[in-house]
């Protein structure tokens, strides 16, 4: 393929990916809304078109139309490019999704190697975006954001990896493929600490001492308003329905290794029921300390990942 047609493929991907990101974002907030007014027994949403469906849309213009500010002492270029650092490794790590047994959009054999790495590229992102708003607030906020990002892309990674050593491949598709249904025992401790990984990955609660309202006043996006604002909570849920996707993909087979249209509305539900229990677990546990959240990452993610690649070790030998 001539680097043109790369491109262009590589181009209409893109934008693919931030069409469904969009997309995602808007029943994101929608369903998130909606999930925690049933564990707080409020309504949510309801004034806004059918069940409030329209209520995110409706912000949305406002964040469009707002005033985007920018403080007089911030750094300029780097405060206004920030948001896309963040929000641009978020819908690449779409393209190698395994959307079907032995198909990603972007085929590329070290697949899940560019799933987990280049979405860790927004932490640089994040680091500059709280550095360049001169806001001590922000600052902090995008220095506990590096550590905790770091510090969990080590048992995610090993997690995963786990499954690629029973399938053979780095490539997502071909994984798909592979799995079976004894995989589900074997790997549900890898699942866990992927799970757990994600939310960490994505600074959502119980791991958002990034973000911190009560004490960093949002943390690193502090002083960011209107599109620039709205660009990053893009980035929140483009990750999270990325991190589902991908997780009901390769942890669970897509839907189970059912083909056709029955495996597809199983892949999207379990992707849904992932994205449902991520939002779930935010408004039901307490936030962590930052000395609990990094000995948890270090002290027992990481032990448990290492425990499923032992696992799986001792397995391979009689496969």
């Amino acid at each position: 393929m001539s680097a043109a047609a790369s491109f262009g493929w590589g181009a209409l991907y893109g934008l693919g990916a931030s069409l469904v990101i969009a997309v995602a974002a808007l029943f994101g907030v929608w369903a998130e809304r909606k999930v925690a007014a049933r564990i707080q027994m409020r309504y949510g949403p309801l004034e806004a078109g059918p069940f409030g469906l329209l209520q995110t849309l409706a912000d949305t213009i406002k964040l469009v139309l707002k005033e985007d500010v920018t403080p007089n002492s911030a750094d300029v270029p780097v405060f206004r490019i920030m948001p896309f650092l963040v929000f641009v490794p978020c819908a690449a790590a779409l393209v190698v999704v395994p959307f079907a047994a032995g198909w990603t959009p972007f085929g590329i054999e070290a697949g899940a190697l560019f799933f987990l790495a280049v979405p860790g590229m927004s932490v640089l992102g994040i680091l500059l975006a709280g550095w360049s708003s001169r806001n001590t607030y922000a600052s902090i906020g995008g220095v506990r954001a590096a550590a905790q990002m770091v510090s969990y892309e080590l048992p995610r990674s090993l997690s995963v990896l786990a499954l690629c050593l029973l399938a053979g491949s780095l490539d997502p598709g071909v994984i798909r493929a592979e799995w079976s249904w004894w995989w589900l025992p074997l790997m549900a401790i890898g699942f866990v600490v992927y799970f757990i990984a994600s939310i960490a990955e994505l600074n959502r609660g119980p791991f958002d001492l990034p973000e911190a309202e009560s004490e960093l006043v949002a943390g690193y996006f502090a002083d960011y308003s209107g599109i620039r604002w709205a660009i990053f909570m893009m980035a929140e849920y483009g990750g999270l329905v990325a991190a589902s996707l991908f997780g009901a993909g390769v942890f669970f087979g897509g839907g189970f290794g059912l083909p056709g249209p029955v495996g597809a509305v199983v892949f999207v539900a379990l992707a849904v029921a992932m994205t449902i229990c991520m939002v779930w677990a935010k408004w039901t546990f307490p936030r962590l300390r930052p000395d609990q959240l990094m000995s948890f990452a270090w002290k027992v993610l990481t032990p448990m990942a290492l425990g499923q690649l032992a696992l799986v070790g001792l397995v391979l030998p009689w496969l």
